[in-house]
């Protein structure tokens, strides 16, 4: 053999997706592009995208899972977490006993909380106290546009939706930044201490009230919140109340090649694997799809990855079916759905370059994830990279590898470790992502279609 025959024989040589796309697949990546930016518009919370999952999948044929109904090969079922979360799954001919194909994302995404005694006013502004949630550098938040989102619950439990700052004619919401003019200080901080956590209170307005008497600006506020939306101070004590960036997804680059948006992560990978289920007809294995809540501060919680909500979703699917849980689960794969750093050349210094995903390779495929000795991490096995391989392969989607960053530079984690610790072989995978927890991230068209079919691949194997 020549050398040159040796080296396509014997090593690996990515290439940029764009050189093995055809027409075809080009059009249908920016199809389903579009379907995804109009899901990314309307979903900025993990209620908002539970609430746009129950409606499409109710469009589609699924219906509510009731324990004690029996299940035949084609049904479609879902259960709705708390309108947090949701599980979808589409009975396969096998039975579960020979286990399921699982993909699990996360819907929840770093943002500014309300907190629970948020309203007050200082110096005749008007403004709500936050706590952050997730991993933010926070002087990212400062000086751009944000909106409210979210629910509140009144005393007598009649439930209300509020979004302000997402319509053109809504007023927008702010954190204001320090001037340069009397930033000497502040520029002498580290990038951690330049805006600290009490410093992000949202603006709300400084109109007072006309009369007398104290904070008469948090008056005027109060006073059109409950014009608009019926509700009075201590309903903040029942509410979610969320702070995200305001505004659409956008094309980025002369080529438009890329998108930018709040929330990339994780519900670029959740509308990836939601997608295929919903017109799948009826696949060899039982395929289970999942929207989780709460991975962006360990996957707690009643909403979380770590709940029990899975595992009854499970059994119900099993009882239904006839099947045994633990057989269905030793049994099962499962695709932990979440997005990687994209190699940024601004930041080369953080990345082992020859273990990064880029842009425009295809889904990113991490064998662990964790922190620095794998702290944390779903190390997946050999056999389990090789399933993956071989499947994504056989249906033609494109493909990279990747960790997280050099091994000693910091490190993070998904619910793979959550879905590992069931006994379900698991492997992570998703988009590669720039500027990735910043108010507006950045991803490649082609690594969210190739992501999308490697979902379906991994239902369908």
């Amino acid at each position: 053999m020549t050398t040159e025959e040796l080296r396509e024989s014997l090593l690996s040589a990515p290439k940029n997706g764009y050189q093995s796309l055809t027409p075809g697949q080009r059009e249908e990546m920016e199809s389903y592009c579009r379907r995804y930016t109009a899901f990314l518009d309307a979903c900025k919370t993990e209620r908002e995208a539970t609430a746009w999952a129950v409606d499409v999948a109710q469009k589609h044929g699924f219906r509510p899972l009731v324990p004690g109904m029996k299940l035949q090969p084609g049904d479609k079922v879902y259960h709705n977490n708390r309108d947090k979360a949701i599980l979808l799954a589409v009975i396969g001919s096998e039975s579960l006993n020979e286990g399921a194909n699982i993909c699990a994302a996360h819907v929840d995404s770093p943002r500014m909380d309300l907190k629970p005694n948020p309203l007050y006013e200082d110096s005749e502004i008007a403004y709500f106290k936050t706590h952050y949630y997730g991993g933010i550098k926070k002087y990212q938040w400062t000086a751009v546009p944000l909106a409210l989102h979210g629910v509140v619950c009144r005393k007598d439990g009649t439930r209300v939706n509020i979004t302000i700052g997402e319509d053109e004619n809504d007023p927008i919401l702010m954190v204001s930044d320090l001037l340069i003019h009397l930033a000497a200080d502040q520029m002498k901080k580290t990038l951690a201490e330049g805006i600290v956590g009490e410093q992000l209170n949202v603006i709300l307005g400084s109109e007072p009230m006309e009369g007398e008497g104290a904070d008469l600006v948090k008056l005027n506020i109060m006073r059109l919140l409950n014009e608009k939306y019926g509700i009075v101070e201590a309903d903040f004590h029942s509410a979610e109340l969320t702070v995200v960036p305001a505004g659409k997804c956008r094309e980025v680059g002369l080529d438009r090649s890329l998108l930018a948006a709040y929330g990339h992560d994780d519900r670029v990978c959740a509308y990836a694997e939601i997608e295929p289920l919903l017109d799948m007809g009826t696949p060899k294995h039982t395929a289970v799809c999942i929207l989780a809540d709460k991975e962006e501060i360990g996957s707690v919680g009643i909403s979380g990855m770590e709940s029990a909500a899975f595992d009854t979703f499970m059994q119900d699917l099993c009882d239904a079916t006839g099947a045994s849980l633990n057989r269905c689960l030793e049994k099962s794969f499962c695709l932990s759905a979440d997005v990687s750093n994209a190699f940024d050349p601004n930041f080369a210094e953080v990345s082992d370059r020859r273990n990064n995903s880029q842009l425009n390779y295809g889904v990113a495929i991490c064998k662990y994830t964790g922190a620095r000795g794998k702290s944390g991490a779903s190390d997946a096995s050999a056999e389990a990279m090789s399933h993956v391989r071989s499947t994504l392969d056989g249906a033609g989607v494109l493909w990279q590898v990747a960790t997280l960053g050099k091994v000693d530079q910091g490190g993070g984690g998904t619910v793979a470790a959550y879905m590992a610790n069931r006994n379900i072989v698991t492997v992570d995978a998703g988009v590669p992502v720039l500027s990735m927890h910043a108010p507006m991230e950045i991803v490649s068209k082609l690594d969210c279609y190739m992501t999308m079919l490697a979902c379906k691949a991994i239902y369908l194997a």
